[in-house]
């Protein structure tokens, strides 16, 4: 039978090995922890709203265009210029259309999603240098 430095009292086969001391708590942050922000929520928010814009934007016309299309022939036959009928006029203003919605998202973008995200992530720079310089500390006052 060998002596094992590692336990400090005398043990026994049917005992369980004593429980390992408890890690050092840490201390608490002074800051909030960033996956918990709000600013997050917001940006989903912001997120969620311009992809609700261009999407109803485009798909809205398309919906309107067949419903008239369904339900509506007598509109979409009448002729609108000599030799063109409103069908095909309103099928050719799809790209125009289409076009404004990506530039709706975009504007959007800049405006309302890109700011938040430019804010989140100098606040994510700032809790990485945090938590870097708090380490450093830790580990020199070895």
């Amino acid at each position: 039978m060998s002596h094992d430095p590692s336990r400090p009292g005398p043990t026994y086969p049917w005992q369980p090995p004593p429980q390992p001391p408890e890690p050092p708590r840490r201390r608490p942050a002074d800051h909030a922890p960033l996956g918990r922000h709000s600013d997050l929520r917001v940006l989903r928010g912001a997120y969620r709203r311009q992809r609700r814009v261009a999407t109803l934007t485009a798909l809205g016309y398309f919906v309107v265009f067949l419903v008239l299309s369904a339900f509506a022939p007598s509109l979409m036959t009448g002729r609108v210029a000599a030799g063109l009928p409103a069908g095909l006029l309103l099928a050719l203003l799809q790209l125009p259309v289409t076009c404004l919605a990506i530039a709706l998202y975009e504007r959007t973008a800049r405006r309302h999603v890109d700011p938040l995200a430019d804010r989140i992530r100098k606040l994510s720079e700032i809790d990485a240098k945090r938590d870097a310089r708090g380490t450093r500390t830790k580990e020199a006052g070895r």
